[in-house]
């Protein structure tokens, strides 16, 4: 569903505009802080394998990787949330404010619970030689590429790009209706995005530009006319890209310095 629409189905409802308004100005936000500060592997203490991480390295890591995936997930998460906010209406202002808000945060914190197996995975990749590294990055990105064509991408999509079949599927009343929902939306919303975000640790270091580009994928299949074949084009262009740097382990190195 288009987002705009999504915007209109909320109508002239104060508390849902509140809602929408709020999670808009979350979005820019994190986009802010994560232009500001991008994340990068030098984010990750123990770098050079000079001192092992700590507690409150993972803390710090999982929390920054939390506000990155705020600003790359919820702009093609918007029209979903939106159109929630509407299905609330005969609900009282607060009881659709805090069923919006919980729905919200549920997709928010899956999203930030991926940080901790991400943070232990990328761990050894410190200790990787180069060379070794390259080989890992091309069989990341082809990985990632074959898994755009599979069946489990294709039902997670077709859940993320129907927003309104998803909820009359699973509209649930009260606050219970909203945890669930917000759960259920996230675990498909990871399902379809999961091998994109792993390409982004390993080959993309969580360069900016990176971040940009797979957040911009990211939308376009959830949000654009014929997504299924946008993804399809992602997966094609990342076997090349895997491919490429099989053949060519050089390129690794300014893929990853982008």
């Amino acid at each position: 569903m288009n987002p705009i629409f999504a915007a209109g189905a909320v109508g002239h409802d104060r508390t849902l505009w509140l809602s929408y308004g709020t999670l808009i100005a979350a979005t820019a936000l994190a986009w802010w802080r994560t232009i500001m500060r991008p994340m990068s592997a030098g984010d990750m203490a123990g770098m050079g394998m000079t001192m092992a991480p700590s507690f409150g390295d993972a803390v710090s890591y999982v929390t920054a990787w939390a506000v990155m995936m705020a600003a790359m997930m919820l702009p093609s998460a918007l029209p979903m949330i939106a159109l929630f906010a509407a299905t609330q209406r005969t609900a009282s202002p607060g009881a659709r404010l805090a069923a919006v808000t919980l729905f919200s945060l549920v997709y928010l914190l899956v999203w930030a619970l991926t940080g901790v197996p991400i943070y232990l995975a990328s761990l050894p990749l410190m200790a990787i030689h180069a060379s070794t590294l390259a080989w890992i990055m091309a069989a990341v990105l082809v990985a990632a590429g074959l898994f755009q064509f599979s069946s489990l991408k294709r039902v997670c999509l077709r859940h993320c790009r129907s927003p309104l079949g998803f909820l009359l599927a699973r509209g649930r009343a009260g606050w219970r209706g909203a945890l669930l929902l917000g759960w259920d939306h996230a675990v498909y919303c990871l399902g379809c995005c999961w091998a994109l975000m792993v390409v982004l640790v390993v080959a993309g270091a969580m360069g900016l530009p990176w971040v940009l580009l797979i957040a911009c994928l990211v939308a376009a299949e959830k949000v654009l006319p014929r997504g299924e074949w946008i993804a399809r084009i992602v997966g094609v262009a990342l076997v090349l890209a895997g491919l490429a740097v099989a053949l060519r382990p050089g390129l690794a190195a300014p893929l990853r310095g982008m």
